[in-house]
């Protein structure tokens, strides 16, 4: 992808790529070529995640540096190739009863997508069935740390919580958010609606938070979160999305939010104030990591637990 515009075969479905050459990420000259031959390869593991699932998007067009915005709605011109699906909108700030979601479930699209500077990929933790949400197939928590805590804290509150989830008979998965902390993926069966969950995973965040009040907070307040790890347990709301597992972030470098193995999140929690922090991945990192491990978040897909 050496020209700044070319058509382009993906699949069957033929793309008109354009302003290749622009840079996306400054501080490490990251242009929007490489942004969609990462898309393009970390496809295989990625897509899972997004297929079935209604995306909200954060572009960059002007790389990350300069504004962002957050995009559900499908936007003009989109092919009519790419799959859509119409859910309700209560309260919209753009005042519509409906949003136009987009479906990432195939490379055109991916590809699509990533040529208009969108890096990052947030989904809920549901999917849609016959043009209607079904129930979460997945329980989230996310894992935010307040300065001076890092994803180090991160890692120490995620072991608690894995043990937390054990003692009830369920597994847990994580991965980084590819910014400042972590998240963790509990595979469910559909038979609890989002309401149920969401107070599963409160009642978790509150018991941990009062076994460990010096590290752990399940209250929003932000004043109350310096040096703490904040259990966000209403990423369970219908209305919520969670970076998905492989996207790019709009940080100051195209980090990766990266599957994790429970070993590196022990090693993690034992390394202290360690700089540079552990478990952060560039995209280098994360197709090596692919090629070498395959999905680490596979075990999603294989059964889905009931909350107790």
């Amino acid at each position: 992808m050496a020209s700044s515009k070319v058509s382009v075969d993906v699949d069957g479905r033929r793309l008109a790529l354009s302003n290749l050459d622009k840079v996306l990420y400054p501080r490490t000259g990251t242009v929007k070529s490489e942004v969609i031959e990462y898309y393009t390869r970390i496809a295989p593991v990625l897509l899972p995640h997004l297929a079935g699932r209604p995306i909200t998007r954060k572009r960059w067009p002007d790389g990350v540096d300069e504004d962002s915005f957050f995009e559900k709605n499908a936007p003009r011109g989109t092919p009519s190739w790419v799959r859509t699906v119409d859910l309700p909108s209560p309260g919209s700030t753009m005042n519509r009863d409906t949003v136009t979601y987009v479906l990432a479930d195939d490379l055109p699209t991916l590809v699509w997508l990533a040529n208009l500077a969108v890096l990052e990929f947030h989904v809920p933790q549901w999917r849609v069935d016959d043009g209607a949400a079904t129930a979460p197939d997945r329980l989230v928590v996310d894992l935010d740390p307040g300065e001076p805590a890092t994803v180090v804290e991160c890692c120490q509150v995620a072991l608690l919580l894995a043990e937390a989830l054990d003692r009830d008979g369920l597994p847990a998965y994580p991965k980084t958010s590819g910014s400042k902390g972590m998240q963790m993926y509990l595979p469910l069966d559909g038979s609890a609606d989002s309401d149920t969950v969401s107070d599963y995973a409160h009642r978790l965040a509150e018991r941990l938070e009062g076994d460990h009040p010096k590290l752990i907070l399940s209250r929003m307040e932000r004043r109350e979160r310096r040096g703490k790890v904040f259990i966000d347990w209403s990423q369970n709301n219908s209305a919520k999305t969670t970076v998905a597992p492989y996207s790019l972030r709009g940080r100051e470098t195209p980090s990766v939010s990266m599957p994790v193995g429970w070993d590196e999140v022990e090693q993690a929690a034992r390394s202290g104030a360690r700089r540079p922090l552990p478990l952060q991945f560039g995209t280098d990192a994360a197709l090596e990591r692919v090629d070498d491990d395959g999905d680490l978040l596979a075990p999603l897909f294989d059964r889905g637990y009931s909350l107790p």
